[in-house]
């Protein structure tokens, strides 16, 4: 036994010294081979340059201003002995930065050396970038001289400039610099130190930052390169063109006025022509790092510019619900659609203390209403009785196929879903049940409904064609067109005609929501008008506000969505003006000068007329 234990002994102890001798005379050579490659060669990357974003027409929005960076040596610091015999002299950081901000007097001497100081160490025998941009005209005076120093070095810089500035803000998007995140995340990113934030330039942002270029030189003991050994030319100027025309997008942003708001115009296809957030932001004040100022500018604005309301604000539908609420009645239940309600002005639900009137915008009601008349008056007991009769669940399991209360699938980061509520929802948000008014409500659009003025555009196009598309804002992607996706849906042909019908009824016969402002354009609109409440009304009142009577933010939104020509449908133009009480008034009149400019500039292939 005591023989077993010294051999298990002696085989543990060769076994470890031959594991050692593997470890330092094999293992370790990999390692100390690849620490003495690294002290002879250096792998220096080349930024690709950003892609570029034009519109339909080639006009830029995202292009690159070239101009110059300014790096200084590392390992330059104040001695200790010259300090001594003279307090006033200068260290060399100090001359060469004193230089540097008598030649362009723009620059911050303490920033400089603060960044100078962070970056600077032993172990660093790079060049540190004080300066990140010089503009190509600034630099061109001063070159000659500053390259004479060793101790500096300018290299050629490419700067992101968005000259539509506030125009394109929400679709373009923005780049910032990057954190640690988004470097470690992503390699170009790490060294380019720029990446984007929003809209387009962060959705598409690995296509248009490129790829990373590499050189590998021989250097010497103090990093000086003495011969290049390997080198590979980056990938870059990946450009995006869009179906946005700029010049539709700066007219309808000019439009909006003192309103804020939304306006959509899209092909029936899926083709974003143009897509307003009113107001906006100056994309450009981001590219360098925006002001605390201006930031909390920005933040504080009660109109919401930073938002881009398109994709992220979320409203009651109102009244544009209607047409997708009778097709969902009538998926659910066949030939619903065949009888006709009455409207004396409200319906009641509930006995004794627990009644209540929900009422129709028309306080004397609208008599015998079928579908093509509820359409084109808006009447709400229609939709009251229906929705009793088919119920919230299914309702919302309707809508949300046609695209309500879902997200489109736009080309845009964090688009935001919606509402459209149902039991289990309800349930899940507040721990509460469903009551029957509250189906009620939901079936004209207010109530938990909430939609983005994109998904509107969207379902309208579904309305006009019987296809759910995808909407697109890019056109080409890096020289490749866009794949657009198509979803055809089958409804009862005579009933999705009668609604369309009364949306041809809205904009062009005298009782009509949109009448006065639609119908004497040059092409046949068809749509819907839509006003959807902020604040609920109190039972007691027995006799309503007029909107411009309220104070701002209880005003109702406006909302019009249309498409056209009414034969043939091209165009989807949907409006939504924030607090501006009725649709047909107030979005109706931007929606109408949307199509005038639209028929000017050739969209319908008509001939220029003057008067519109």
């Amino acid at each position: 036994m005591r023989y077993k234990i010294v051999i298990a002994i002696f085989l543990l102890f060769w076994g470890v010294m031959i594991a050692r001798l593997y470890h330092v005379s094999i293992k370790s050579n990999f390692y100390y081979e690849g620490l003495a490659k690294d002290n002879i060669e250096r792998k220096r990357f080349i930024k690709p340059v950003r892609g570029e974003i034009s519109d339909i027409n080639g006009n830029l929005l995202a292009m690159n201003q070239i101009g110059f960076s300014i790096s200084i040596v590392p390992h330059l610091k104040e001695k200790k002995h010259e300090q001594k015999k003279n307090k006033q002299k200068k260290n060399k950081l100090e001359e060469i930065i004193d230089k540097l901000v008598d030649t362009f007097p723009d620059l911050n001497k303490t920033v400089m050396m603060k960044v100078y100081k962070k970056h600077n160490s032993p172990y660093n025998h790079k060049f540190i970038k004080v300066v990140d941009f010089i503009h190509y005209p600034n630099m061109m005076g001063a070159y000659p001289k500053l390259s004479l120093h060793k101790e500096i070095k300018i290299e050629a810089e490419t700067k992101r400039y968005y000259p539509y500035g506030k125009y394109g803000a929400h679709i373009v998007g923005y780049t910032g610099r990057s954190n640690k995140k988004e470097n470690k995340k992503d390699p170009v990113v790490k060294e380019v130190g720029k990446v984007g934030k929003s809209g387009l330039e962060r959705y598409y942002n690995s296509i248009l930052e490129g790829e990373l270029g590499y050189e590998v030189s021989k250097v010497t003991a103090t990093n000086k390169a003495i011969e290049v050994l390997e080198k590979k030319l980056p990938k870059d100027n990946k450009n995006l063109q869009l179906n946005i025309d700029i010049d539709l997008q700066q007219m309808i942003y000019e439009r909006f006025g003192k309103a804020t708001g939304v306006a959509v115009v899209m092909r029936t296809n899926g083709e974003v022509l143009s897509a307003v957030s009113y107001p906006s932001y100056d994309p450009n004040l981001f590219v360098g790092g925006i002001s605390s100022k201006d930031w909390k500018a920005l933040q504080q604005d009660l109109a919401h510019p930073f938002t881009n309301k398109f994709i992220h604000g979320t409203y009651p539908p109102g009244s544009t619900i209607k047409m997708g609420m009778a097709l969902a009645f009538e998926k659910e239940q066949p030939n619903i659609l065949a009888t006709s309600e009455h409207c004396n002005g409200h319906i009641t639900l509930g006995k004794g203390k627990g009644k209540h009137n929900f009422r129709c915008w028309s306080r004397w009601g609208h008599g015998p209403v079928h579908l093509r008349k509820a359409i084109r008056e808006s009447c709400d007991v229609y939709f009251y009785n229906k929705s009793l009769k088919v119920g919230i669940n299914a309702m919302a399991k309707h809508l949300r196929s046609f695209g309500l209360g879902v997200k489109t699938g736009v080309d845009l980061p964090k688009e935001y879903n919606g509402v459209m509520p149902d039991k289990a929802w309800k349930m899940k948000r507040f721990k509460q049940p469903w009551y029957m008014g509250e189906t009620v409500i939901a079936a004209i659009g207010q109530g938990y409904d909430l939609v983005t003025p994109l998904q509107v555009a969207r379902y309208t196009a579904l309305i006009a064609t019987s296809n759910l598309v995808t909407p697109s804002i890019a056109r080409m992607v890096d020289g490749k067109p866009t794949k657009r996706k198509v979803v055809p849906m089958q409804f009862e042909p005579y009933y999705l005609n009668e609604i369309r019908k009364g949306m041809y009824d809205v904009c062009n016969v005298k009782k009509g929501t949109a009448f006065r402002t639609m119908s004497k354009l040059p092409i046949v609109v068809a749509g819907k008008t839509g006003t959807s409440q902020v604040v609920s009304i109190p039972q007691s009142t027995k006799k309503r506000l007029k909107e411009e009577e309220l104070a701002y933010y209880s005003r109702s939104h406006a909302w019009i969505t249309t498409y056209a020509p009414y034969d043939d449908p091209k165009y989807i133009v949907t409006v939504l003006v924030e607090h501006g009480g009725h649709g047909g008034s107030t979005a109706g009149p931007i929606a109408a000068d949307i199509y005038k400019w639209l028929y000017r500039n050739g969209y319908f292939g008509k001939s220029v007329l003057d008067e519109f």
